[in-house]
């Protein structure tokens, strides 16, 4: 494709690539040990802090970064402390992350729907710059390598939290780690797709894998790679009817899993166990 041969979009594809991976990686750890509603705040935790930078005059990633940490502190450690359960928390925090974005929109210099406000909406990896390419590749290292150091722990826990603790795995500072890996993973993602539907990118890649297999060495391997295919298809699709890349990324990715449900053995079992 003759666009590829721009610069700029070749920053989108690695983008996507990259993106692609890291969220349908965590994504994993985040749908197996069940914190969705909380990958969901996190997710707007990081669009609220975006937004911010956007009102403020900040880099949108540094505030999107300190907002997507401070609502992993909050649904984490504060809410063990205050004896709160996780959802209890996070049904609190997710309107309020919700709100404090759209006040911060409000507040930006000539808001109407401006490019930028759009982009922190909707994405805009067209603008992915080379030091985004650059945090994005340091940010895949290191989740790759931390994944790999603690993957033991990590495995325990996605198949039994109580089982995992009983054999003297402390499982909270595991959990916590996830739900900030999330965070930031989410928050130099936003390009991609935007703050509105990046949960999407974050839950789909995993749920479709797991129509397949409960094998969670196959899972966490398979999830990437369908994290990456549904980018990088998403990207070609928006190319090819002039549509809104984030938009285009969601709905493949939202197809993919459709289909994989319809075919899904696990739920054929299901139904015939109904029977």
């Amino acid at each position: 494709m003759i666009l590829l041969e721009f610069a700029i979009m070749q920053r989108a594809l690695v983008a996507c690539v990259l993106a692609g991976f890291l969220m349908g990686l965590i994504g994993v750890f985040v749908v197996r040990m069940r914190l969705s509603a909380i990958g969901y705040s996190m997710s707007h935790g990081a669009f609220a802090g975006a937004a911010l930078g956007l009102a403020t005059a900040t880099n949108p990633l540094l505030t999107g970064l300190l907002f997507a940490s401070g609502t992993a502190f909050l649904i984490g450690p504060i809410a063990d402390k205050a004896r709160l359960h996780a959802d209890t928390i996070t049904s609190i925090v997710f309107p309020l992350n919700m709100a404090l974005a759209f006040v911060f929109l409000t507040l930006v210099p000539e808001v109407g729907l401006s490019s930028q406000v759009a982009n922190v909406l909707w994405g805009s990896i067209i603008t992915m710059t080379n030091a985004d390419l650059v945090y994005l590749v340091t940010l895949f290292a290191a989740t790759v390598a931390i994944v790999y150091l603690v993957w033991k722990e990590l495995f325990a826990i996605m198949f039994n939290r109580k089982l995992a603790e009983a054999d003297g795995i402390n499982t909270k500072p595991f959990i916590y780690l996830i739900i900030f890996l999330a965070g930031v993973v989410v928050t130099f993602s936003l390009k991609l797709v935007g703050g509105l539907l990046i949960y999407a990118l974050l839950f789909n890649p995993a749920s479709t894998v797991l129509q397949f297999s409960e094998n969670m060495r196959k899972v966490v391997v398979a999830s990437p790679l369908v994290g990456m295919a549904t980018t990088v298809s998403g990207l070609f699709v928006s190319l090819f009817f002039d549509l809104p890349v984030g938009s285009c990324i969601v709905i493949v990715s939202t197809i993919v899993f459709a289909v994989a449900l319809l075919l899904s053995p696990k739920r054929r079992r299901k139904e015939e166990n109904e029977k």
